[in-house]
């Protein structure tokens, strides 16, 4: 019995040590010898402090700088949450959103909607749309507009709200991607945010328009995947060139 059963053993040990032990410690030593960067999380330190990843997206919300597309990863941007928002194509969530009812029941936003994304969008980016409904009956008491109302709106079943933008709006600036922390953003995302961060930051558009094109990355080896514009580099040059004044 044991000849048959002690060669098993000796495989599966032999497979565990080289399989278990020995390639990983060889794959982890020659990609910190070739590629440590890479290796190490791309990691983007500034004075000596790790801000960030190259390969993690993170959230801006500022007026001066440039936004990164939404995210369903945690509460948003959640390294440790990877996720998309796992809502079909036809789905009614997707589309207009959701509230709930919190701890002290008020009514608050469960999930904003792609809708709800695009009026933002449009208002903060200054892009021109029609409203069947225009957006100050939508405000608060301080100017700002009210998701839980706006969405509430577009549920409507009898008149939902109907919000048209006149210029077409980035695909990425309005749905999240499967991960929840893609940490580009399309050219034509960049280029649709560009007037506001310039007028924010005191600079011409041709300035800023540079700076995006000099942050864009092209396709890999020419063909893989698409140009694309990391945010957090780009936030992070736009803070060096352009300081907010």
């Amino acid at each position: 019995m044991w000849d048959q059963i002690l060669p098993g053993l000796r495989i599966k040990l032999f497979m565990t040590v080289l399989l278990g032990v020995a390639y990983p410690l060889a794959m982890t030593g020659i990609s910190q010898l070739l590629f440590p960067h890479k290796a190490n999380g791309s990691l983007i330190t500034q004075n000596g402090k790790v801000i960030g990843s190259e390969i993690i997206g993170q959230n801006f919300a500022k007026p001066e700088y440039f936004h990164p597309r939404p995210s369903s990863a945690g509460s948003g941007y959640d390294a440790t949450a990877s996720n998309g928002s796992q809502l079909g194509p036809t789905s009614a969530k997707l589309i207009r959103g959701t509230t709930k009812k919190d701890e002290k029941g008020n009514e608050v936003v469960d999930f904003d909607g792609i809708s709800l994304r695009i009026v933002h969008y449009c208002v903060e980016n200054g892009i021109l749309y029609e409203s069947s409904t225009p957006l100050e009956k939508f405000k608060d008491a301080s100017g700002n507009l009210d998701d839980v109302k706006l969405i509430r709106a577009f549920n409507d079943d009898k008149s939902p709200l109907v919000f048209t933008p006149k210029a077409p709006i980035p695909v990425d600036a309005v749905t999240g991607s499967a991960s929840g922390l893609d940490p580009h953003i399309s050219p034509a995302n960049a280029q649709a945010q560009l007037a506001r961060v310039a007028t924010t930051r005191g600079v011409s558009a041709d300035q800023l328009n540079q700076l995006v094109a000099q942050n864009t990355e092209q396709p890999d080896l020419g063909i893989l995947g698409e140009a694309r514009v990391n945010v957090l580099k780009l936030n992070l040059a736009l803070d060096v060139q352009f300081p907010k004044k």
